[in-house]
């Protein structure tokens, strides 16, 4: 898969999935979003999505027989893999692989946070014209955890996040700001929301992934509906809201037929001009 960092460490940089078929993953999801696919830097192991020529995430074949689920994983930067790994062992967290190395481009690493839920941080070459969040961003990221401020605290040590309150924090410095509204955290670089974190029930131990700490990945759609349908007629599901996230309306959770967890979301009608919302979708 190909990795990439974000304009500043702290914040979400990249998407990747890792599933069992590589070419059915890419009509399923080309069917249902629009992604044309390009080789990886691995060749026919991986492939790099696309939307309307933008890298949108990466996507790599795993063995068969396998024992790795299938998920969608978020990647975070970092100034130093080696120094988030050690972040996340001494505060809770669990690191399952690496840091492993990614000549010419970095080093990332795999890791849960103390509830369960899976992440990546990657130190290394940045793509400027992906990002992630609100506005023109074709996707968002989501933490459904049981206590939004017990994970702000471990992701803002590990990831170097900042309060939103802290006036002495330099505006221009490498960072990512937190703020609490609504029982929810808002993630924000340079005033642009680019994650949510979301207290809720979750269970470490549920079969079901949705109903699981874990990082939720948002794809923006024009068309729900038409989107649903094709989920659908491809092979994946439906999930319902067991969990009582809510929201049918303007989004959708969905599997693809490999069991990735995702949702559909639809895409607002963008403010006019001089308008500046931090609303997440």
């Amino acid at each position: 898969m190909v990795l990439v960092a974000a304009d500043a460490p702290g914040a979400p940089c990249w998407l990747s999935l890792m599933t069992r078929d590589l070419q059915a993953a890419e009509r399923f999801y080309g069917a249902v979003l629009g992604w044309t696919f390009r080789r990886g830097v691995f060749g026919r192991a991986s492939s790099v999505a696309e939307l309307d020529g933008v890298p949108v995430a990466g996507i790599g074949a795993t063995a068969g027989e396998s024992a790795v689920p299938v998920a969608w994983t978020v990647y975070f930067a970092v100034d130093d893999a080696d120094a988030a790994v050690a972040g996340i062992r001494a505060r809770g967290g669990t690191v399952g692989v690496g840091p492993v190395s990614y000549p010419p481009r970095g080093r990332a690493a795999l890791a849960t946070d103390p509830e369960g839920a899976a992440f990546g941080v990657w130190e290394g070459e940045a793509l400027t014209e992906w990002r992630v969040g609100d506005g023109e961003a074709p996707a968002w990221v989501e933490l459904h955890t049981r206590d939004a401020f017990d994970a702000a605290v471990f992701y803002g040590e590990v990831l170097e996040w900042v309060g939103g309150e802290d006036e002495d924090e330099d505006e221009d410095a490498a960072c990512c700001e937190v703020s609490y509204e609504d029982d929810r955290v808002v993630l924000r670089r340079a005033g642009r929301a680019v994650a949510r974190l979301n207290s809720g029930p979750v269970d470490a131990t549920a079969a079901r992934p949705q109903l699981r700490p874990h990082w939720l990945v948002h794809f923006k759609v024009p068309d729900l509906e038409r989107a649903r349908r094709a989920v659908v007629a491809h092979g994946g599901t439906v999930v319902p809201d067991e969990a009582g996230w809510g929201g049918v309306d303007q989004y959708v959770t969905v599997c693809d037929p490999d069991g990735g967890l995702f949702t559909l979301d639809l895409d607002q009608p963008r403010p006019g001009p001089g308008h500046r919302s931090h609303r997440m979708p």
